[in-house]
């Protein structure tokens, strides 16, 4: 996290490239815990998440898997696509129970 705002997190892609993500929120669905990011706003039309069917280059939610090793967490990218699916209803699910 950087210093500035500790809701912002640095991240390095497969190309090595840094991106900074917003962290939204953290969901805890299935005994596992997915971080909600916001893409950088760079104008930038990338599928960071690692899904092409995803909206996250329109500065859509970007979800990811967090793994704990000790103290520390990591994100991983959620690769099973019933996963996905599964995490992303129930954050529709969430964002419905909100507007009503």
């Amino acid at each position: 996290m950087t210093e500035e705002n500790e809701n912002l997190l640095e991240l390095v892609d497969e190309d090595g490239n840094k991106v900074e993500l917003e962290v939204l929120d953290v969901i805890t669905l299935d005994n596992k815990e997915y971080a909600l990011l916001l893409p950088p706003k760079n104008g930038e039309e990338e599928h960071i998440c690692g899904h092409e069917d995803c909206d996250c280059a329109d500065d859509e939610v970007i979800v990811m898997r967090m793994k704990r090793d000790g103290e520390e967490y990591t994100l991983e990218l959620i690769d099973d696509d019933d996963e996905f699916n599964r995490v992303s209803e129930y954050i529709e699910k969430l964002e419905d129970e909100i507007e009503d």
